[in-house]
């Protein structure tokens, strides 16, 4: 038998070592293991007090409304919004509110932000929701918003995975049933969850930052990131965005729970106004009854 050269034999072994069983991996990527990835990165989670909890773990959402002199079709329309703020559970999975208490849950200050106005002779009704982890150290886990009125509605919902995943619906030729993803940036609609945790936390200087749903439904625009430069005052935000022609300024109380007292959005040459009426802390879900028609007197909304 001749011998095998010194070459062939150490291709031989490294052939050998190659056949032998690996370690298997699972190729599926789950949502939690795109967290676990991500972690390393996440700020540290914000840690709530006995006055934080008592607020907001007490059982009831806080709904505050508002006078609202909304800017469509170049006219000031009268009407009314509304901001509820409440904590839930939420499935970091499914990314929908949790039924039962489970470790896994995460924690969110949820907002549901609606609008009522009149255009004419029809009806315009708006609604956003937000939900934003309470550690404060990433992004909204899932925004959604729809616009209804009697040409038709629209439907957006952005899920925070490996990426933003955005799936949209419109009557609108041109943005009918959408599917995409989003590079991860700064959240407009965060903005208005974050500033109620800590409004300190909340972003400044030269950022960019994806545009409400609400703004980039109204208006037709590309939903994307854009430059911006935010500014944020003791008890005022402001964000500017050029390339759009648009400022946003949210005027707050400095002091916790940091109520929103006021809002202006101005987008080429016309302003919107929002004005605080009242502040309720209710249990709304269980007001459901005819004799509990009176708390919208309460807030002013009849």
């Amino acid at each position: 038998m001749q011998f095998l050269k010194p070459s062939l034999l150490i291709f031989i072994a490294l052939l050998i070592l190659s056949c032998k069983e690996q370690p298997k991996t699972d190729t599926k990527t789950t949502y939690n293991q795109v967290e676990s990835i991500t972690e390393k990165t996440k700020l540290p989670a914000f840690k709530t007090n006995k006055q934080f909890n008592d607020y907001w773990y007490s059982g009831q959402a806080e709904i505050t409304s508002y006078q609202l002199e909304q800017s469509r079709y170049g006219e000031i329309r009268k009407g009314t919004a509304v901001l509820v703020y409440v904590t839930e559970p939420f499935l970091k999975n499914d990314q929908v509110k949790a039924d039962q208490n489970n470790p896994s849950n995460i924690n969110v200050l949820k907002l549901n932000a609606t609008k009522k106005i009149n255009t004419g002779i029809y009806p315009y009704s708006i609604m956003q929701s937000t939900f934003y982890p309470v550690a404060n150290n990433q992004h909204a886990l899932k925004v959604s918003a729809s616009v209804q009125e009697w040409c038709g509605h629209v439907y957006t919902q952005l899920n925070n995975r490996e990426q933003f995943q955005v799936t949209s619906h419109s009557y609108f030729q041109g943005e009918a049933d959408q599917n995409f993803n989003l590079e991860k940036n700064i959240l407009e609609n965060q903005i208005w969850t974050q500033l109620r945790i800590d409004p300190n936390s909340l972003p400044v200087g030269n950022i960019k930052i994806i545009p409400s749903l609400e703004y980039t439904r109204l208006n037709h625009k590309p939903l994307k990131a854009y430059n911006a430069f935010a500014e944020n005052k003791p008890g005022q935000y402001t964000l500017k965005i050029k390339d759009l022609d648009r400022q946003l300024t949210i005027k707050y109380n400095p002091s916790f729970p940091y109520t929103i007292q006021s809002w202006e959005e101005t987008q080429n040459g016309n302003t919107t106004k929002a004005t605080k009426i009242k502040t309720l802390q209710s249990d709304y879900w269980n007001k459901k009854s005819n004799s509990d028609l009176e708390l919208r007197q309460t807030l002013g909304l009849e």
